[in-house]
């Protein structure tokens, strides 16, 4: 075989291994044990271990293959070792490394165990030396980008002297592994050619195979980071609607509790008693989600205290819920705002009082829930201002209630409110059906 001819299939081999370096890196990052260990931040020393053992079978398997069909591409014990150290730390590199060399030690590569647990431990060092954890995924494959941060940020942000010492690791490793391997044949694999550019070539391709697979994991990682501000978001807003409605809730019961203080106090202190029961409901509530029968009950509280300042013959509550949806998830403080809303708005300026309807029930997989009252209605004007939580009260405890179920299920719910001709107020609600 002339000298072009090895050149030509040594670049041949080295661009499949960066193949193989990506397609790995692919395979492992859909599943979701290895991103686990992974993307966590401060990794216990069983974590360290377990995530050098995942990593190192892949390895194991690339030099075993290597091996039995005398082909080099497959094998990558150095790089995942240095891999390993640098996202892991040092005992997983060591690990790894381990695991990558035994194939080796059973083809008499006797050196081949010191050198990857050498490189598995120099990329634990390289990690311990990066000052900021994330400089590490920021590890380039492309030569000239890393010379150029290096020289734009040597006088201000340290991120480019780490990427410029773990590139040089990286060489002086191929490096001593080409040297071992010339001195002492057959006891360590080495890819290596006459040619310094193709010596060049291989230390590069290294390289490549170090920074393919973490740009490849970046890229989850930046996904997971994304869903982790989402779900922050999603739950902050949540967080604050219900803020909303929970005074909302206090203040008008303290005003309920006022107008009885002076003309009934024994109800004023039945009240108290009921609504300090209703507070302790509240503050052990840290789900967004409870059972319909949960939401019910703590209705069942909330009406009590106002059948007291309304009387029994004024307020009414008539439930007519399906059994099989008792058990059923729905959100938090879902009814209670829009049973007090009937209350206030509909049925507080009636002199008679009224009667609400509340209604659970199953159609089309889908749980419907309806509150309807007989009071006074909302005038049309008013209707169409409802969902303004800046207008009037009326529309805050409503509004609330509906900007709590886009949140938590997007555009996959229907909230609607009628105000039929024989008067009254209907709100009818349809959510995904789920289980506790």
């Amino acid at each position: 075989m002339d000298t072009t001819t090895a050149r030509e299939l040594i670049l041949l081999v080295l661009l499949l291994k960066m193949l193989a370096a990506a397609s790995i890196a692919s395979i492992m990052a859909r599943f979701g044990y290895f991103k686990r260990l992974l993307f966590v931040p401060n990794k216990t020393m069983q974590e360290r271990l377990q995530f050098g053992l995942v990593l190192g079978i892949p390895l194991m398997f690339g030099a075993a293959l290597r091996i039995i069909l005398q082909y080099q591409s497959p094998d990558l014990g150095m790089e995942g070792a240095i891999l390993a150290g640098v996202l892991g730390g040092t005992v997983a590199g060591i690990t790894a490394g381990a695991l990558a060399a035994f194939p080796a030690l059973l083809h008499q590569e006797v050196l081949a165990l010191p050198f990857l647990v050498l490189a598995g431990g120099m990329g634990g060092f390289a990690c311990y030396m990066a000052a900021n954890k994330d400089d590490r995924w920021h590890f380039s494959p492309f030569f000239d980008l890393n010379l150029y941060r290096w020289f734009r940020q040597r006088f201000g942000y340290p991120r480019g002297d780490w990427q410029m010492f773990f590139f040089l690791l990286i060489v002086v490793l191929d490096a001593c592994r080409m040297l071992l391997g010339r001195a002492f044949p057959a006891s360590l694999f080495y890819l290596l050619n006459g040619s310094a550019l193709v010596v060049i070539a291989i230390c590069l391709t290294s390289i490549a195979c170090v920074a393919i697979p973490i740009t490849i994991w970046r890229n989850s990682r930046n996904e997971m980071l994304i869903e982790e501000q989402r779900r922050l978001l999603v739950q902050a807003r949540l967080d604050a609607l219900t803020a909303q409605i929970n005074p909302h809730f206090l203040f008008n019961t303290l005003n309920s509790i006022a107008s009885l203080a002076r003309t009934d106090p024994e109800s004023a202190r039945q009240v108290i008693f009921k609504l300090a029961s209703i507070l302790r409901q509240l503050l052990k509530k840290h789900e967004n989600f409870s059972t319909l029968r949960d939401e019910i009950t703590f209705v069942d509280d909330y009406v009590s205290i106002e059948v007291v300042r309304f009387g029994n013959e004024k307020l009414r509550i008539v439930k007519d819920v399906d059994e099989e949806t008792l058990p059923l998830m729905v959100p938090s403080m879902l009814l209670q705002p829009l049973i007090e809303n009937a209350i206030r708005h509909g049925l507080s300026p009636r002199v008679e009082g009224g009667e609400i309807l509340l209604r659970g029930y199953r159609q089309d997989g889908r749980l419907m829930l309806e509150v309807r009252d007989n009071g006074v209605g909302i005038p049309a004007e008013a209707l169409e201002r409802v969902f303004d939580k800046s207008g009037e009260d009326q529309g805050i405890g409503i509004s609330n209630v509906r900007e709590r179920l886009r949140v938590l299920y997007g555009a996959d719910f229907t909230f609607q409110i009628e105000c039929p001709a024989e008067g009254g107020t209907s709100i009818r609600m349809g959510i995904p059906v789920l289980t506790n």
